[in-house]
């Protein structure tokens, strides 16, 4: 049974080699293991990536741009609806979550994503029927071992 993953900002920026050593290959090789059909993008995360890269990483715009537009052209990126923007203004407010991170699930739950693979969101949080993940968790999570599956 294939399950549908979205990718969180951090995911993407460790997977680009910005962070430490051990969480970059984790997100190389969780990336790498999904099968790329059951991936989306939530647009939000790759302006976010955007500026990271820019702001932190030390790449200039030219670098990130094309960062970015790599990973759009690997996996479906899926954009940021008015319903989404509603339904995020609900769950910052219902869940006391940031405005960006809680569009980024509103946008993964209206793609029928079963899995959102983050490290700042609450390992475990469901919302929607989107559970959220963390990929660099000693213990990794039973939805994560069927994600790599499919």
């Amino acid at each position: 049974m294939s399950v549908r993953v979205a990718l969180d900002t951090n995911v993407l920026v460790y997977a680009e080699g910005y962070g430490d050593a051990k969480r970059c290959k984790r997100a190389r090789e969780t990336i790498a293991s999904l099968n790329t059909s059951n991936v989306v993008l939530p647009a939000q995360v790759l302006g976010e990536m955007f500026n990271v890269l820019t702001k932190k990483a030390g790449r200039n715009a030219q670098q990130a741009r094309d960062a970015v537009l790599s990973w759009s052209d690997a996996f479906d990126v899926a954009d940021s609806t008015r319903e989404a923007f509603t339904a995020a203004c609900d769950l910052a407010s219902d869940h006391q979550l940031q405005f960006w991170d809680a569009l980024i699930l509103s946008v993964a739950a209206r793609q029928q994503c079963r899995v959102m693979l983050s490290e700042d969101l609450s390992d475990g949080f469901v919302w929607q029927g989107v559970t959220v993940v963390n990929p660099f968790a000693n213990k990794p999570h039973s939805l994560l071992a069927r994600a790599l599956e499919g």
